[in-house]
């Protein structure tokens, strides 16, 4: 089937210049300075100049040939139907470690798509394996000088990559890397590490081979791999332990202290699952370079907890103890429990008549070894909780719920679980800041 030329218009904002010009929703953007639009990236690039000629095509068929003068990266005004005014480019990879299929069935359809596109990884921070791009798409990067880019690594060794990623040209399409490098585009990188295949020695040997690409290559993390229990018929992955952890944190710190003396960055990072699994303290502030891997689990709780302290040090300042007064609940993933547990201990302390009951939700719906909030499903908070002393209220963190709305990953409702628990559920941002205003 033949692609309809030009994207369709969803929204002409109003007193921007795409009203001025009489532009309508539903009309089609042809082209701009005769270069027809691929996608967003296209159109955020021609877009910019103060002169620009923009080719509309109306409904019924009539073209209109539009002069624009404007102020430089001044927009038109004007939405799409989709925002990346493009397909959704799927995964060709059969990753050994991939999460979505270790998912059961029957979920909702777009849980199951698997993305590597490349153009995702600059608009919502998605990371790309690299092998679903074509030499076109990485002279757009180059030439329209895109940054960062987020790059799924796994590991240097090009053999192992190939058999990791389940794809033949897994191992070449780190050349593509090379070309990025050299064209001055800023990288991020991710090893999702699986025991007794990408580390120990393959991971020290990936460390050396990443340092390479400093400064351009900004900041590498290690998170370990997520197992489901459902996993009849997948490649047999093992889950790390508390000595696989304290390996894997003693390695990275030591090429943390290399990589510091040489090029004044910390650069390679584990992500906060290694320190809890390992039952070792969190690293300071200072050696997560400016949390550049927050959305991988690096730092997360490290900056929660210092902008907890930050936040409870200016309630402490404004607020005489008798003005907290209620008896309320959170819930939480088994990974920031024991963290969670400590404020909210530390917010009892403080005001004392403040009651806070806390409950760690075990994941049955994946399986006990997914410890991370983001993954648990309303079905069972709401189960964990159906009989607990709940209080006022209960607090869930902002991440148990799909970006935006108020759905949880099974499709259960934040209205639902209110009906079945019979007490207000409110949503805390992710900030330690967010988290103190909660209760005060």
């Amino acid at each position: 089937m033949k692609k309809e030329r030009g994207h369709i218009i969803s929204e002409v904002k109003p007193g921007g210049i795409a009203e001025e010009m009489e532009i309508e929703a539903g009309d089609r953007l042809l082209a701009i300075d005769n270069t027809e639009i691929e996608d967003i990236f296209d159109y955020q690039f021609l877009v910019q100049n103060n002169y620009i000629e923009v080719l509309i095509e109306k409904p019924d068929g009539e073209q209109w040939l539009l002069e624009v003068d404007k102020d430089y990266d001044d927009d038109l005004g004007i939405a799409f139907e989709n925002g990346l005014m493009d397909d959704y480019r799927s995964c060709h990879n059969k990753c050994i470690f991939c999460f979505i299929d270790q998912m059961p069935k029957g979920m909702r359809e777009t849980l199951y798509f698997k993305d590597d596109d490349s153009r995702l990884s600059f608009l919502q921070g998605n990371y790309v394996t690299l092998t679903n791009m074509s030499e076109h798409d990485i002279d757009r990067i180059c030439r329209y000088h895109l940054s960062p880019i987020n790059i799924s690594f796994q590991t240097m060794n090009p053999e192992l990559r190939c058999k990791m990623l389940n794809n033949r040209f897994a191992g070449e399409a780190l050349k593509k890397v090379d070309i990025l490098n050299e064209a001055g585009i800023s990288m991020n990188g991710q090893i999702v590490l699986c025991r007794n295949i990408n580390d120990g020695d393959e991971l020290e040997y990936s460390i050396k081979e990443l340092m390479k690409y400093i400064p351009g290559l900004e900041s590498v993390s290690v998170v370990p791999v997520g197992l489901s229990k459902f996993r009849e018929g997948l490649f047999p992955l093992e889950p790390f332990g508390k000595e696989d952890a304290k390996a894997v944190i003693s390695l990275i710190e030591r090429y943390q202290r290399i990589c510091m003396e040489k090029y004044g960055i910390h650069f390679i990072h584990a992500s906060d699952e290694w320190y809890i699994l390992a039952e070792e303290e969190l690293p300071e502030e200072e050696r997560y370079d400016g949390y550049l891997q927050l959305e991988n689990g690096v730092g997360m709780l490290r900056l929660l907890l210092n902008e907890f302290d930050a936040a409870l040090k200016l309630r402490e300042d404004s607020l005489p103890d008798e003005s907290v007064c209620k008896e309320v609940s959170i819930a939480t993933g088994k990974l920031a429990y024991p963290y969670i547990k400590k404020m909210c201990g530390r917010m009892m302390e403080e005001f004392p008549r403040l009651k806070i009951h806390v409950y760690q939700i075990v994941n049955n719906f994946f399986g006990e070894m997914i410890t991370v909030s983001g993954l648990l499903t309303g079905q069972d908070i709401r189960d964990q909780l159906i009989n607990k002393r709940l209080g006022e209220m209960l607090l869930l963190p902002q991440n148990v719920l799909r970006s935006g709305e108020t759905v949880f990953l099974d499709d259960l409702t934040l209205d639902d679980l209110e009906k079945a628990l019979q007490v207000p559920v409110n949503i805390v941002k992710s900030s330690g800041y967010d988290f103190v205003d909660a209760f005060v």
